[in-house]
C-alpha cells in the first residue's frame, strides 16, 4: 500500500538546456538532503566494509569514483571517513557536462565530465565505485549499460545508492522543502525522483540482468536503498 507503482515522468535536472545557475541551485539542495535524509550516510555505511577491509589487508590507499558527483558532497564525506580509518582516499567525480563539472570541483578536486554509460576508464582501474541517485534517472537500456560500466572499470567493488519509493517518503519531502527553501526544480524532481525509485526486488533484478552478479541490497534509513557488489 505504502509504495506505489513505478512511474517515469521528466525531471528537469535531466534537461541539458536548463539554466546552469538553477541546475547547481537544485544539486546544492540534493545535497542537503542527502545529508539531512540519510542519502550520504547509506554510501558512507556500505564503504566501511571495504574500508575494513582495506585497512586488514594492510592497503593504506585506495581509489574512487563517483559517478553522477553532484556538487562532490559524497567524495567530500568518503575522504573524511577513510582518513579517521587510517586511509588515504583519493577521489575522482564524474558529471555529464562541463559546467556542472566545474561547480563540483571546490568540494570534489578531480571532476570530469562525461557519459556513465561510457566510462573514460581502463578495465579494473578504480578500486571503488559510488553511484548515489543516479540509476533511477535513466531508462532500462541506459540503466544496463551504466551497471555494466560500473562493474567493468571497478577493482574492488561497487556501490549504487538510490531511493526506495513511497508514498509516506514524497509527502514528507514536499512538505519539508518548503522551510528548507528547496527551488521549485527540486521540490518538482525530488518528489518524482521518489516515484522513480526502486524496491529491493527491483534493483536486485537490475543489478543482476546487467552484470550477472547478484548484489547485496539493503534497506537504510530515510527510505534509502544500497546495492554492492564485487566485479565477477
Amino acid at each position: 500500500m505504502l509504495t506505489p507503482a513505478r512511474r517515469r515522468g521528466h525531471e528537469h535536472l535531466d534537461d541539458p538546456t536548463l539554466d546552469p545557475a538553477v541546475a547547481t541551485r537544485s544539486l546544492r539542495d540534493i545535497a542537503l538532503a542527502n545529508a539531512l535524509f540519510g542519502g550520504r550516510r547509506a554510501v558512507l555505511a556500505e564503504l566501511d566494509t571495504h574500508f575494513a577491509s582495506a585497512a586488514h589487508e594492510r592497503v593504506g590507499t585506495l581509489t574512487m569514483l563517483d559517478v553522477g558527483t553532484g556538487l562532490g558532497d559524497i567524495p567530500r564525506a568518503a575522504r573524511g571517513h577513510a582518513a579517521a580509518r587510517g586511509l588515504t582516499l583519493h577521489t575522482i567525480g564524474l558529471e555529464v557536462n562541463g559546467p556542472l563539472a566545474q561547480a563540483a570541483r571546490e568540494r570534489a578536486g578531480l571532476v570530469l565530465a562525461g557519459d556513465a554509460r561510457a566510462l573514460p576508464f581502463a578495465t579494473g582501474s578504480v578500486d571503488l565505485i559510488t553511484c548515489s541517485q543516479v540509476l533511477h534517472h535513466l531508462d532500462d537500456d541506459d540503466a544496463q549499460a551504466l551497471l555494466g560500466e560500473l562493474t567493468r572499470v571497478a577493482r574492488r567493488g561497487v556501490i549504487v545508492s538510490d531511493l526506495r519509493r513511497s508514498w509516506l517518503a514524497a509527502g514528507l519531502l514536499w512538505c519539508v522543502s518548503f522551510p528548507l527553501r528547496f527551488h521549485p526544480v527540486s521540490r518538482h524532481d525530488g518528489v518524482l525522483s521518489i516515484f522513480r525509485g526502486y524496491t529491493a526486488r527491483e534493483l536486485t533484478q537490475a543489478v543482476h540482468g546487467a552484470t550477472g552478479v547478484r548484489p547485496a541490497v539493503r534497506h537504510r534509513l530515510g527510505w534509502r536503498i544500497t546495492a554492492q557488489w564485487s566485479p565477477a
